[in-house]
């Protein structure tokens, strides 16, 4: 019987996806985008977004992941390798997107505070939902969790969730989008129990 990882130990390996989950993110990148890659692993999606963007900054904590990947084949010009801890490595200025390919993430609300902080606009991760692939704007300004009557849900800190309501009130649309919000049910206490504007 395998051992059971806490999700934080899931968080720091490395498991490529499947090449439908980066054409995904691929498609929300911009020739004009300035784009960060958290846990960027072994580069396979930093490379293919360098093809796109005008300047792709990789970051990723495990150094031999980086060095076997820098080493393959050589790195475009437009692609810059961090090996750091994204959760203490600041941020630079200008970033414009930010990727977060990361099923297991126990620290989103993390990153997308970093992110809006470096003046990103825009967040392309499958860490929320931990299945398919969206793209957060980071500019819109969310909802206090107990001002929604009902529906979908995802939460800054990361949870994503349905908030009952009466069964007849319930509509198909409210299965198709989620309502960004803040102070969802569970929020730990901290800066996302209050609602936060950009930035």
């Amino acid at each position: 019987m395998a051992a059971a990882y806490p999700d934080a130990a899931w968080e720091r390996l490395f498991a490529p996806y499947d090449p439908a989950t980066y054409q995904t993110a691929l498609a929300h990148i911009l020739p004009g985008d300035a784009v960060l890659d958290i846990g960027a692993g072994d580069l396979r999606f930093a490379r293919q977004a360098a093809c796109i963007a005008r300047r792709v900054i990789a970051i990723e904590i495990a150094p031999d992941l980086l060095s076997r990947a820098s080493s393959d084949s050589p790195l475009p010009a437009n692609l810059h390798l961090v090996r750091a801890n994204a959760l203490t490595w600041p941020f630079p200025p200008g970033i414009g997107v930010g990727v977060l390919l990361m099923r297991h993430c126990t620290h989103f609300e993390r990153y997308a505070q970093k992110l809006k902080q470096s003046g990103a606009r825009r967040l392309i991760t499958n860490a929320r939902w931990r299945l398919g692939v969206e793209a957060i704007d980071l500019t819109a300004l969310p909802v206090a969790y107990e001002q929604l009557d009902m529906g979908a849900y995802a939460c800054a800190c990361g949870s994503v969730g349905f908030k009952p309501g009466p069964v007849q009130l319930l509509t198909p649309d409210m299965f198709e989008t989620a309502a960004e919000v803040t102070g969802c049910p569970n929020c730990q206490p901290g800066p996302c129990s209050e609602t936060r504007g950009p930035g």
